[in-house]
């Protein structure tokens, strides 16, 4: 029988940038660090880079001047208010979630 480990772990690679960028500017490596400490989802670069050039081109990002070789991001104030905003949207659906559980 299956577990729940099977269904994979949360993953949308724009809400994890932006979680990240919420508690200061970082460089793609630091992101990514910090994306699999705080969620277990290890993002590949590819992926990483493709949801950082979305994000840049919404506004929700945005690029700081590169430090050596390194370029942080950090997050806009359109990127917090949609963070703001996927965020209960996540609350809305585990709270859903806890509730009909809780009935069984």
């Amino acid at each position: 029988m299956p577990n729940a480990v099977d269904l994979g772990r949360y993953s949308d690679p724009g809400l994890l940038i932006m979680a990240s960028l919420a508690n200061g500017p970082k460089h793609g490596y630091a992101m990514m660090e910090d994306i699999q400490a705080f969620s277990g989802t290890l993002l590949e670069p590819g992926t990483l880079y493709g949801a950082i050039a979305r994000l840049e081109q919404r506004g929700w990002i945005a690029p700081l001047p590169a430090e050596e070789r390194r370029r942080p991001y950090r997050l806009t104030g359109a990127g917090l208010a949609a963070l703001r905003e996927q965020l209960a949207t996540i609350e809305r659906i585990a709270a859903t979630g806890r509730a009909r559980l809780a009935t069984e």
